[in-house]
């Protein structure tokens, strides 16, 4: 297992900077729209990034955090319809053009009501923390605009496109690692929708369905924490499960405060998760690919964002030091 990041480099000076903070992989995408994303964009991004002595480990489905409408494909996890079926065709020649290049994987959201929070908390030195505490959570909106989604319609929607895609990926030899849903809300609904990809044993469902060795999960170990009334001691067995199935394909390395229903996102070495045990059990599972930062808290000043991911670098490559050691 080794040091990753996400997103798109804004220029070659932050490639420069990612390179010499020892950040040597990243899950990142050509430039352009990605319907653009053939295999020769594919190649071309990840000529430019060996570069700077950076892999392209695994890019983007174009499913993301958001909710469905927001996303450049809307239809994916709606009901049957003519273009949902064409959005999930144009997913699976991406897949091919992943392969085609060689890259190893493809993150992705299943999601409609996508990432909700509350107001945001502070933390030391007044750094912003992302919050959710769901007896704020806004209960005036009405049903979701794509329609209700109990479990059971949620479940049939999922069938449906891991019937179509994972196929298509074992065919290209490209691992599908599904983010779990942030926030998990336990087996209620919002707005008419059931967020059955929010709690562990939904995870444990969801790696059975089609079951293959290019299905799995982009492993958010804040969101899993999120899920648990008591992550401090339950995060460590969840990930053992995981890891020894081997349908972890991708770490986002964060901590938080709190649990169920109630939690705040802070700095790696403030919160009620033990990362280094974390890290441990990782290791003991055989977990080889990256572990990354994924939000991390609203500093002051400039280049904020930047800043607060140097400083997960820097956590991270020391833990897996000492665990390694």
């Amino acid at each position: 297992m080794y040091l990753g990041t996400q997103g798109q480099p804004a220029d070659d000076d932050e490639l420069k900077v990612l390179s010499q903070l020892g950040v040597n992989h990243v899950s990142s995408d050509p430039p352009g729209h990605w319907t653009t994303w053939d295999k020769q964009a594919f190649t071309d991004h990840k000529e430019r990034l060996a570069t700077y002595g950076i892999e392209l480990d695994i890019s983007l489905m174009p499913l993301g955090s958001r909710s469905a409408f927001e996303n450049d494909v809307s239809h994916v996890f709606l009901g049957p319809s003519d273009e949902r079926d064409r959005e999930i065709d144009q997913i699976c020649t991406l897949i091919e053009a992943t392969g085609g290049a060689g890259i190893r994987g493809l993150r992705y959201n299943i999601t409609i009501l996508g990432h909700m929070r509350t107001e945001p908390g502070y933390g030391r030195g007044g750094a912003q923390l992302s919050s959710f505490d769901y007896s704020k959570l806004d209960q005036s909106l009405g049903e979701f605009e794509g329609g209700a989604a109990d479990a059971d319609e949620m479940w049939d929607r999922i069938d449906h496109f891991l019937g179509r895609v994972v196929p298509v990926a074992e065919a290209s030899k490209v691992q599908l690692a599904c983010h779990p849903q942030d926030p998990g809300i336990g087996d209620s609904l919002y707005r008419g929708v059931a967020r059955v990809m929010g709690t562990v044993e939904g995870l444990k469902k969801f790696i059975q369905m089609h079951e293959s060795p290019y299905h799995g999960l982009n492993f958010c170990q804040g969101t899993v924490s999120e899920m648990l009334e008591n992550p401090g001691e339950e995060i460590y067995d969840v990930i053992r499960y995981f890891g020894e199935r081997n349908k972890i394909f991708n770490v986002h390395f964060r901590n938080i405060k709190g649990g169920f229903l109630n939690f705040t996102e802070v700095f790696p070495d403030e919160g009620d998760i033990d990362m280094l045990k974390a890290l441990a059990v990782y290791r003991d599972v055989g977990y080889e690919y990256m572990l990354m930062p994924d939000h991390v808290p609203g500093l002051a000043g400039d280049n904020a964002r930047r800043v607060g991911f140097a400083y997960c670098y820097g956590y991270i490559n020391a833990a897996l030091q000492a665990v390694n050691r």
